[in-house]
C-alpha cells in the first residue's frame, strides 16, 4: 500500500486528502479517533503526515467504507485486539446479514403473525 504513495517524507493534509479521497475534516476527525495517527507539525503549524500515517488513513477508509466497520470496530482492528484473541464485533453489513431471516423463514414468520392477528380479531380463516 505504501509503495503506491509518492516518494516524499511528509504529506500536507491536502495531499493526504487527495491520495485517500477523503475530505480534510474527515482526516482530522480520524486523527482524533485513532491513536496510530500522530502527524508532526511544521513551524507554521501545518500537519505533516508520514507514509505510515497516510497508509493508516487508507486502511481506515477500507475498514469503514468497504468492510462496513464502525469507528470502534476499526479502532479495535488497528489496536490489534483481533490478533490478541479478543472478539471484534462484526462489520455492520455482515451483522445485518447474519441477523436477517432466510426468505422462506421470513414468509413463515409473517404468516404466523397474520394468523395471530386474525385470531385476535375473532375472524375465521384458512
Amino acid at each position: 500500500m505504501s509503495e503506491l504513495l509518492p516518494d516524499k517524507p511528509y504529506f500536507k493534509i491536502g495531499e493526504a486528502s487527495k491520495i485517500t479521497g477523503v475530505e480534510n475534516h474527515v482526516l482530522r476527525y480520524w486523527e482524533k479517533e485513532f491513536s496510530q495517527i500522530r502527524p508532526r507539525r511544521s513551524p507554521s503549524g501545518q500537519r505533516l503526515y508520514r507514509h505510515k500515517d497516510v497508509a493508516c488513513f487508507l486502511h481506515i477508509k477500507h475498514l469503514l467504507h468497504e468492510r462496513g466497520f464502525t469507528i470502534a470496530g476499526a479502532r479495535n482492528v488497528l489496536d490489534g485486539e483481533a490478533d490478541a484473541g479478543t472478539e471484534v464485533s462484526l462489520p455492520q453489513k455482515e451483522q445485518r446479514a447474519k441477523n436477517a431471516l432466510a426468505p422462506d423463514a421470513l414468509v413463515l414468520e409473517i404468516k404466523k403473525v397474520l394468523l395471530e392477528l386474525q385470531e385476535r380479531l375473532g375472524r375465521k380463516g384458512k
